[in-house]
Formats: structure tokens, sequence, C-alpha cells
């Protein structure tokens, strides 16, 4: 089903909202590393203003360049704590999203949107506090005239997303959770969260890392070598 067209499904399986709400308490590189370092998109997706976050699961959208039909077809798709993930058939970077599309999806009880293409009316946006990460800033308009698909697995930026996962987005990028694994990673990161805690009072009280994380024999295996005096290196 990924790339077909002419799709657009009303029931999605989301992910337990009880997971959900667990995963929204930790950052994206909690998860990330918590899932064996999986799940990231790519780095070029940024949110349009500092501090923007998010965690919902995902209404999915496939589009076609410079068209974002797809999006109004997706916002009647829209329960609240959704987040739309919209990919493309190929590269874009047309201006896809702005105020009056946020508006609708707010109103529809959507907390963001995930798009790899442009978005404009940043302004607008951040002032809403509509928290959107996108592969760019672009005032193009676009057009409605290709018929895409909603509620189809996508792939978003180099991740597959499907219906009903969970994203959650910060300041350091956007991470896509399977829905069937979402309780399973949220307890994985809790368990990260609680080890970095105790690692981090270690670190403030001033231990160092060489010793906590037991570099020592490593790096002098590796050859490295303390010298007292700079002339003893030579």
């Amino acid at each position: 089903m990924i790339g077909r067209s002419g799709i657009a499904v009303r029931k999605v399986r989301r992910a337990e909202a009880a997971a959900v709400e667990q995963l929204g308490k930790f950052g994206v590189a909690t998860i990330h590393e918590a899932m064996g370092r999986v799940g990231l998109l790519a780095p070029y997706m940024r949110p349009i203003y500092p501090g923007a976050r998010l965690c919902g699961t995902a209404i999915t959208a496939l589009g076609h360049p410079g068209d974002n039909w797809m999006l109004h077809v997706a916002a009647e798709m829209l329960r609240p704590g959704d987040v739309v993930v919209m990919g493309f058939s190929s590269a874009t970077e047309d201006g896809m999203f702005g105020d009056l599309l946020a508006t609708s999806f707010r109103a529809r009880g959507g907390v963001g949107l995930v798009i790899d293409a442009g978005v404009r009316d940043t302004a607008e946006l951040a002032q809403m506090k509509f928290p959107v990460w996108s592969k760019t800033v672009n005032a193009k308009g676009t057009i409605k005239a290709t018929v895409g698909s909603v509620n189809v697995p996508v792939v978003c930026a180099g991740a597959l997303v499907h219906p009903g996962d969970v994203i959650v987005a910060d300041d350091d990028g956007v991470v896509v959770v399977l829905a069937a694994k979402a309780a399973e990673v949220a307890a994985a990161a809790q368990e990260r969260e609680d080890k970095e805690a105790a690692t981090r009072a270690r670190l403030k009280a001033g231990e160092l890392g060489l010793d906590l994380y037991g570099m020592r024999d490593k790096l002098k295996a590796a050859g490295l070598k303390y010298y007292e005096d700079p002339e003893d290196a030579k």
C-alpha cells in the first residue's frame, strides 16, 4: 500500500492512550536510545519555533510535489491527540501548510504536523503555538489537483510511519514508535531516564566519565599514555 494513491482510510488503530501519555514525558533522544537507536526521522526535519514539543498518534498522508490536497483530507480524519505526518511521492520544498490549515487541524483536536516539505505563515504558527516540523520554510504556494492517500503507511524523512504510530518531537528532532511497541518503549525509556538521573548525580558530584564508564583500561589498550611533563612525552 506504500506509495499507492486514491486511498482514504477512516478507521485507525491508534497506540494505547496510556502509553502515548507516558512517552510524552521523554525527549526524542531518550526514546531513540531506548529503542536501540532506531526510529529517527532525518535531521533536516526542524521545528519552526524553538521549544516546540509534541507527542501524539499519527494520521498519515501521502502527497505529490506542489500539491497539498491530502492535508485537507487528513483534517477530516483527525481526532484529539493526533499528529499529521506527511510524506511525498518525490522530493518537494513547496509551502504546503499555513495558519489556516493549522486552525482547521486544531479545531479537530490535532496537536501538530510533521511534513517532509515546506511550510509558511511561520510567524502566525508560532504565535498560535501550533508545533510543526518541516524540511524547510517556503512561501511558495501549492495547488489541489493530484490525489494522494490518507492513513496508509508512508515514508517521511526516511522513516516508515504507520497510521496510529506514536510521534514524539522536540528541539532534537522527530522519532516514531510503532503503535504495538508503545508501552514497551515507554517502559524502556523510563528505565533509561532513571539510569541517567543516577549518572547525572555522580557526574555532578565530580566523578569522571572515564571512571564511571570504565574507560581507562580500554584507553590504555588502545595506546593512550599519560605523562606528567611535556618533556617526557617527546
